[in-house]
């Protein structure tokens, strides 16, 4: 038997997702996408989990959609349209469903992030990568101008940068893709896996319930108007002081003790 698409290791309250298909540097194929959108769906139902680290085996995170796939979906006059409808709404869907879980996924980045890649690491809520690692949104190299990746990548860097990505189709450094907030840390080789587990680890281990409330909060107010982000955002703040648990952290600071919350 071959082994999964995706692999699932647990370690305490933080569960790492390792993309495992090296020879096609873990290309997001139907079969990929599919796999993925398991795991998201049932950690996303997980109370006992808090914090998601995605990563990639071998030596690229992933380098976008299965090209051959697509080509293939193309040569066929009757569904290839439909069949490359559906392979673009099963990304969608998945980049959807990472900011929608309650838990934040951290991105852990070596090698190249390309396209739908690239995509994926600006989807998710925090990233990491390797000094070497290499971001691009190389499509219009061949002629397919990377839309889908485009929306994700705009909401993550200024808009020029994004648009010179998009239409040059250059790689940018890990350094540059720092400086651009496009991820939060560059890391060495021999701490990349270290650095993206203890970042994970810090978002463990605050208030679950708060930590849910506040990552639905940051989605959805980026898209409203500052006087509307300021009502719902109050309303939030509302919702999240009702916790009992937040009223035991705010009584633990002001006694000077660590809260005692029970998780």
């Amino acid at each position: 038997m071959s082994e999964p698409l995706v692999l699932r290791e647990s370690t305490g309250a933080t569960v790492r997702l390792v993309m495992n298909n090296p020879a096609k540097l873990n290309a997001l194929s139907t079969d990929m996408l599919n796999a993925l959108q398991a795991e998201v769906d049932d950690i996303a139902n997980d109370d006992s989990v808090r914090a998601v680290i995605l990563s990639g085996a071998g030596k690229a995170f992933c380098a976008g959609h299965d090209l051959r796939e697509i080509s293939a979906a193309r040569q066929s006059p009757d569904k290839g349209a439909a069949e490359l409808k559906a392979l673009f709404d099963r990304c969608s869907k998945l980049m959807l469903s990472l900011q929608a879980m309650p838990q934040p996924v951290v991105a852990q980045a070596h090698g190249i992030a390309t396209a739908a890649g690239c995509q994926l690491v600006a989807t998710c809520d925090l990233a990491v990568a390797e000094e070497t690692t290499r971001f691009g949104v190389n499509g219009v190299n061949i002629g397919l101008f990377c839309s889908t990746p485009m929306v994700a990548l705009s909401r993550n860097i200024p808009p020029k940068k994004a648009f010179e990505m998009l239409t040059t189709g250059e790689f940018i450094s890990a350094d540059r893709a720092e400086d651009l907030g496009l991820i939060n840390k560059v890391s060495s080789e021999a701490s990349l896996a270290k650095d993206a587990e203890e970042l994970a680890g810090k978002v463990a281990s605050k208030l679950a319930g708060a930590v849910k409330i506040g990552k639905q909060a940051f989605y959805t107010q980026r898209h409203m108007s500052t006087a509307d982000a300021y009502t719902y955002t109050g309303a939030v703040m509302v919702e999240n002081m009702a916790l009992d648990e937040t009223d035991e952290g705010v009584k633990a600071f002001i006694e000077k003790r660590a809260p005692n919350w029970d998780q």
